[in-house]
């Protein structure tokens, strides 16, 4: 009888941070219920990982709580036990010991807010906007702090809803991406702006759409300038493989400098890292040669076509194949931000890989609903 007493006491302690809470979530918004989630998740850590409550506890409160808020929801044992989850995961990064103006109820912290670390850890606003279910998928799916950055980040960034982060999460987005060769931390000095680099790349593209053997010219003559005409035809399809964020400004897009005139295979906008981005296509092996061109590329881009508020330009050389540790050694003593990415058209998929690729047209239908939200 005195564990029942004990659980019904704890009961009506959260009862009241919930009451007072929702007072203040009507002010504050989602970081209020944020706030009550961890405290909440804070108290029930703290007296269940002691031995201070018994194994049952959870259950008793969440009824408890069913009995005296009738119609309440989010308070089953089961999302108890993830505000627990949510707090332990968490609280190594904020870190951080209740402050003056921290709420108690009860004598027990459980409104204390979520405050920003010390240490710039993550994008404290991407965070915040996420709703408690969206960190729960990602708290439960991933397995290191950098790819639970990865995913809050994108979510917010695109305002995904659970089942389209559930869908990228199992889809293993994060291990897709970013590793490709590049140079974005020898060449950029804002660390923020070198993750969003490093992570809006692949190191392979999957070009489907491309299918050589339709175009009508024997393998041997095809070039870079039959490839590139099949993706300007096929552009859409082509953003979606390579990232919705990209907008499209023209192929063999001119530049001049100092009367000498140069033509970028496709020249794109990245609305999420605020650039241009070169992507130049090469048919054969990577060659050291390409890099250069890159560099000179890049650099008349940003002297004579890039606007004052917008980064620096990246460039993306795609390649039929390459050696990533030979690229990894040649392209860290360039001074322009670059990756290099091979690509399959496809002719050079086999039949089962063709198989467990999704339908372009579903991919078109998952862009277009995203952007409803």
């Amino acid at each position: 009888m005195k564990e029942i007493a004990k659980y019904e006491q704890a009961a009506a302690t959260i009862k009241k941070a919930i009451e007072y809470s929702r007072l203040r979530a009507s002010q504050a918004g989602n970081s209020e219920l944020l706030s009550l989630y961890y405290g909440i998740g804070r108290y029930v850590s703290l007296n269940t990982r002691t031995g201070t409550w018994g194994t049952d506890a959870i259950r008793h409160i969440s009824n408890k709580l069913q009995q005296q808020l009738p119609g309440l929801r989010g308070f089953s044992e089961t999302n108890i036990k993830y505000m627990r989850l949510f707090y332990e995961k968490w609280f190594p990064v904020v870190n951080r010991q209740p402050m003056a103006d921290d709420l108690e109820i009860d004598g027990k912290m459980l409104l204390s807010e979520i405050r920003q670390p010390t240490a710039d850890v993550l994008d404290w606003k991407d965070f915040l906007s996420l709703s408690f279910s969206h960190h729960i998928e990602i708290l439960t799916k991933t397995s290191s702090l950098e790819e639970r950055l990865f995913y809050i980040h994108e979510c917010a960034a695109h305002a995904w809803n659970k089942y389209t982060l559930r869908d990228y999460i199992k889809s293993n987005l994060y291990q897709n991406r970013g590793t490709a060769p590049n140079n974005f931390h020898q060449s950029i000095p804002d660390e923020k702006f070198v993750i969003k680099a490093t992570m809006s790349f692949k190191d392979n593209y999957l070009l489907d759409f491309i299918n050589i053997e339709n175009i009508g010219e024997p393998e041997k003559d095809i070039d870079e300038r039959v490839i590139e005409n099949e993706i300007v035809r096929n552009i859409r399809d082509f953003i979606i493989r390579f990232g919705t964020d990209f907008i499209f400004m023209g192929n063999q897009y001119r530049i001049e400098y100092a009367e000498e005139e140069m033509f970028i295979d496709l020249l794109f906008f990245n609305r999420e890292l605020n650039c241009m981005v070169a992507v130049e296509l090469k048919t054969g092996q990577f060659k050291p040669i390409y890099l250069g061109q890159m560099n000179t590329y890049l650099s008349i881009l940003d002297r004579t076509v890039k606007k004052p508020h917008e980064n620096p330009s990246l460039g993306i050389i795609l390649c039929k194949d390459m050696n990533k540790s030979f690229v990894d050694y040649v392209i860290r003593d360039f001074t322009k931000p670059m990756g290099v990415a091979t690509y399959k058209t496809s002719k050079d998929m086999s039949e089962e890989l063709k198989k467990a690729l999704p339908d372009i047209e579903d991919l078109r239908r998952l862009l277009d609903n995203n952007s409803e939200f």
